[in-house]
């Protein structure tokens, strides 16, 4: 567990904020996903923030809404369990971590509260499961269980957990693995690419808008072909593309 300080990174105000808020209704709050990885490999910052905390994700946007002068409106998202706001140029994602497990069927898992780690556990690739704390006493720390600031210097596409669970949990991660690997310029690690190969004809569970929307994110990249070389050696080119 690499425990480094990323200060840096949250330099913006709204971190302040969301840790204050946190701090107020007793929750642990961390900075996770995209905006980590981002970070790490100086692409700049996005614009999208999600923020996981243990408890619930609703209460802390509405918390963080008071906090802030403009009082933004809270975009609430109960299935899923998610609240959103915009903040000037910033969007903000808030959910409560969460323990998954699905069923073969469905890509719809069976949610419950879990831990940081639980939540870190379900991501879908190891360089997007870096998180940063924002609770006071250890404000900006990394917490990297799975090795994944090592996979982004080594520009590897790896999953957390055995790939064919993950792959086969949400099929849609098989897309995402190539279009990661497109947009960054990184390997999809071995045993992970023999299980799309493996898992490919699990894409058909997928809704066909929500493989659109990776493939138009494919085509965006500087290198599309990248992308459609790899959909074609993992044989997801004519599951998609008949």
């Amino acid at each position: 567990m690499g425990h480094i300080s990323h200060a840096k990174a949250l330099q913006h105000p709204i971190f302040k904020t969301v840790s204050k808020a946190a701090s107020n209704l007793g929750l642990d709050a961390y900075v996770i996903g995209g905006f980590v990885r981002d970070f790490i490999l100086e692409r700049g910052h996005p614009k999208d923030i999600d923020i996981v905390c243990v408890g619930s994700g609703i209460s802390l946007a509405k918390e963080v809404s008071k906090l802030l002068p403009e009082k933004p409106s809270v975009s609430v998202f109960k299935n899923y369990g998610t609240a959103m706001l915009k903040t000037g140029p910033v969007e903000l994602e808030f959910v409560g971590a969460r323990k998954e497990s699905y069923q073969q069927d469905s890509r719809n898992p069976e949610v419950e509260n879990g831990s940081l780690e639980d939540d870190q556990n379900r991501r879908d690739f190891t360089i997007n499961a870096l998180a940063l704390s924002l609770e006071k006493d250890s404000f900006g720390m990394l917490l990297d269980p799975f090795n994944g600031v090592e996979d982004l210097k080594q520009k590897t596409i790896r999953t957390p957990k055995d790939p064919d669970i993950t792959y086969s949990d949400d099929p849609l991660r098989m897309m995402r693995a190539i279009r990661f690997a497109t947009q960054l310029d990184f390997i999809i690690e071995k045993d992970s690419l023999e299980a799309i190969t493996r898992n490919a004809h699990r894409i058909n569970i997928i809704s066909k808008e929500r493989i659109v929307d990776e493939l138009h994110k494919i085509l965006a990249c500087q290198k599309p072909s990248k992308g459609f070389s790899l959909l074609h050696k993992t044989t997801l080119l004519p599951l998609i593309l008949p």
